[in-house]
């Protein structure tokens, strides 16, 4: 009886010395950082980063809107500007160690434009602050084939009506007005 006790605890031991081996040769994958999420996330700055960002939108060449969040670590308010067509810019006010969501719900900061591509594409997105100027990044375009999605496809406003507006200088800016 002991010698089958004995055996028993070594097979135990040996097979408890394999299985902890196996760790040894194999990363820990929750250690491994990543977007937990459909959208993506992007460093504007040293102080700030946009988390799940998505574009939303119909087709090609249509109303979208950007949908995430602009989180800022930095001890100061951060001013943002950002475009999903190089047309119609958004400013969002971002507060010191706080968060500013975007999309098309109430309490959310609408940041819209025309659609560069269709779903399912990239859109090269410009989000600039003071301290890089503006930068550019692919973000993935989504529509409402997802149920998530759909709610946001569906509040899509319609575009602002983009007109050049008198200034001093020889070149005429751009202003934006809601449309009626």
């Amino acid at each position: 009886m002991k010698t089958t006790a004995l055996t028993r605890l070594a097979v135990v031991a040996v097979a408890a010395a394999a299985l902890a081996g196996c760790s040894v040769i194999n990363p820990i994958t929750t250690q491994n950082h990543y977007a937990p999420a459909d959208g993506v996330q992007v460093a504007i700055g040293s102080d700030a980063r946009g988390l799940d960002l998505l574009v939303v939108t119909t087709a090609k060449d249509a109303p979208a809107v950007l949908t995430g969040s602009i989180y800022n670590d930095g001890t100061e308010e951060l001013d943002v500007t950002i475009s999903i067509d190089g047309v119609i810019a958004a400013h969002v006010k971002v507060p010191s160690d706080g968060t500013v969501k975007m999309g098309t719900r109430e309490g959310e900061v609408l940041v819209q434009g025309t659609s560069p591509a269709a779903p399912g594409g990239i859109a090269p997105v410009w989000i600039g602050v003071a301290e890089t100027g503006a930068l550019q990044f692919d973000i993935p375009i989504v529509d409402g084939t997802l149920p998530q999605y759909q709610g946001i496809v569906d509040s899509i406003p319609p575009l602002p009506i983009v007109t050049p507006s008198p200034s001093p200088s020889t070149s005429p800016s751009p202003s934006v007005s809601p449309t009626p």
